[in-house]
């Protein structure tokens, strides 16, 4: 099939244009506001889209309750803590690093909570890919000056929430439509974020071209486009093996900067892209069988 084929790669490259958005977006206007706004966008493109085509909403109050939760972790917690986490002096490499330990937190969860059996040779592609990502962002960490623990402590908050609500979603999200589900989701990721953007910022968005453009990319390309990619992955395949997805975004990103920013790229950045996408290709290498008659077949 080919959107089987083609979400891996769009998905890893539509996801990379966060460091755009971020890039264009943070000087023209408060961090939690932009999610607000960007997620309320959503909710009416995805809801107004769903309606036409009559796409079933989730029924009875657990499907609600199960995406809810998901919109939370994936979407509320995971971005509003990356964003208060570079809003008060996290390095982007720290962050970029702390990010990158998601596929081996996943790799560590999926068996308790999804009976998701994690290979040796899985294992080693997670190893890999992580020093791949580390390699990336080695020169912003090298570079990264004094900062609290305090931002470290919510990337941190904010990379386990988006590990358990991948997992979430992969053990709850199963049946229904993922137009509506992720309406659903965002619906659960601003109820959280517009009290915070409330109780702490001006609500400030300057009508500029840069956050405009940003803002229009965050909704269609984002949390449209990206999202919906992710889920349908998380529903099509295994979660430790997606979620490896997610070492090719420091390179990507990396590649961005560079020809759109005139951002550096040494040459132990381009070392560990291909380190990063070796240990993609170990991890998502689909698993051989042998059958009866003595063929061999993926699994």
């Amino acid at each position: 099939m080919l959107l089987a084929r083609l979400a891996p790669p769009l998905f890893v490259v539509i996801w990379a244009t966060g460091f755009v958005v971020a890039r264009a977006v943070v000087p023209h206007s408060d961090p939690w506001t932009f999610l607000v706004l960007r997620y309320a966008l959503a909710i009416s493109a995805l809801s107004v889209f769903a309606f036409l085509v009559r796409a079933p909403w989730p029924r009875g109050s657990m499907e609600w309750f199960n995406a809810l939760v998901a919109g939370i972790l994936l979407h509320g917690f995971y971005l509003g803590g990356v964003f208060f986490a570079v809003k008060h002096g996290l390095p982007a490499g720290i962050a970029a690093l702390i990010s990158s330990l998601q596929p081996l937190a996943t790799g560590v969860l999926v068996g308790p909570l999804l009976g998701e059996r994690v290979t040796p040779r899985r294992w080693v592609g997670i190893a890999v890919g992580l020093t791949g990502a580390i390699l990336v962002v080695l020169p912003g960490l090298l570079a990264a000056e004094g900062f609290t623990i305090f931002p470290v402590f919510a990337c941190l908050i904010a990379m386990l929430s988006i590990t358990l609500g991948t997992i979430w979603q992969k053990r709850t999200g199963g049946g229904g439509d993922l137009r509506t589900q992720t309406v659903v989701q965002y619906l659960g990721a601003i109820a959280i974020t517009l009290p915070a953007a409330l109780l702490v910022e001006e609500g400030r968005f300057d009508l500029v071209f840069p956050a405009i453009a940003g803002l229009l990319w965050a909704v269609f390309g984002l949390s449209i486009g990206a999202i919906g990619l992710l889920l349908y992955l998380i529903r099509r395949g295994a979660v430790a093996g997606i979620a490896t997805l997610l070492y090719l975004v420091p390179p990507v990103s990396a590649l961005m900067a560079f020809f759109l920013f005139g951002e550096t790229l040494t040459l132990i950045q381009i070392s560990g892209m291909a380190v990063a996408a070796l240990g993609v290709a170990v991890a998502n290498r689909p698993d051989q069988v042998t059958t009866n008659r003595g063929s061999t077949a993926a699994r």
